[in-house]
């Protein structure tokens, strides 16, 4: 269901449901979210890596599974909280970059994996389905904070609330998506995307992350306060001291994250 690989200090973690088109049953989610926790604490991995095989990336809950649960009176049984809430939590909040590379249909939770990504580089034949409304239900999975974020309130309404697919180029026009390229490239530029963010400054990197993700609920002072406080962490690094260096030196840094 999951396939973890490691190659030039990035982790690709591949959802491999092909024929239910990586939909998320609870083991797939359980397998999940141990692939993430595992690339996380890894210090030799500097980059991780979400794709999906065959033509979806991930179509969202599985509904087979979810109608079960219905049916047997279990509701949801607890899977916001006890799964999805997790693994987007871990996803923006890693200690590292992460990429996801969507190679097909990204719907419902699938779509919100993505947007919790750092940055997506997306096949031209990628579609984005946002259909939590036409089941009765609300985005979950982070959508609600992740999408407006990247498109805006009034888009990320609109786009919640219709519930209409999107193409890969509405995708990129709106700023859901870092880069389109064609199908039998996707992987292969989201890969070479993760390894060039995996030789760069990782500590920074998570610096960043936090920085972002502070100043989203806080105020500008407060914003500009965290900023100072991150700043002093990442200069007392050596991966700093050694970048300064190399800078003066016209030289090409190499970072250790350390």
């Amino acid at each position: 269901m999951i396939r973890y690989d490691v190659a030039d200090t990035v982790a690709t973690i591949t959802l491999d449901r092909p024929d239910a088109m990586n939909s998320l049953t609870a083991e797939t989610k359980d397998a999940l979210l141990g692939a993430l926790r595992r690339a996380a604490g890894d210090p030799a991995i500097r980059a991780v890596l979400l794709t999906g095989s065959g033509r979806a990336f991930c179509a969202g809950q599985d509904l087979r599974e979810h109608a079960g649960n219905l049916e047997a009176g279990r509701g949801l049984a607890d899977t916001v909280r006890v799964h999805y809430n997790p693994i987007v939590e871990l996803i923006t909040t890693m200690a590292k970059p992460v990429v996801a590379a969507v190679n097909g249909v990204a719907a419902g939770a699938g779509a919100s994996l993505a947007f919790a990504c750092d940055l997506r580089v997306a096949s031209e034949k990628a579609k984005f389905a946002l259909a939590f409304a036409g089941i009765g239900l609300v985005p979950d999975s982070g959508a609600s904070w992740t999408l407006q974020r990247l498109v805006g309130q009034g888009r990320a309404a609109e786009l919640l609330l219709l519930g209409e697919p999107l193409d890969a180029a509405r995708a990129l026009e709106l700023g859901l998506v870092t880069r389109v390229v064609p199908a039998d490239d996707v992987l292969k530029t989201a890969h070479e995307l993760a390894v060039r963010l995996a030789h760069g400054p990782t500590l920074a990197y998570a610096a960043t992350k936090r920085a972002l993700t502070y100043a989203a609920t806080h105020s500008l002072p407060d914003a500009l306060a965290m900023e100072a406080d991150l700043q002093d962490e990442c200069a007392a690094t050596q991966d700093h001291l050694n970048a300064t260096r190399a800078f003066l030196a016209k030289e090409r840094p190499t970072f250790r994250a350390e």
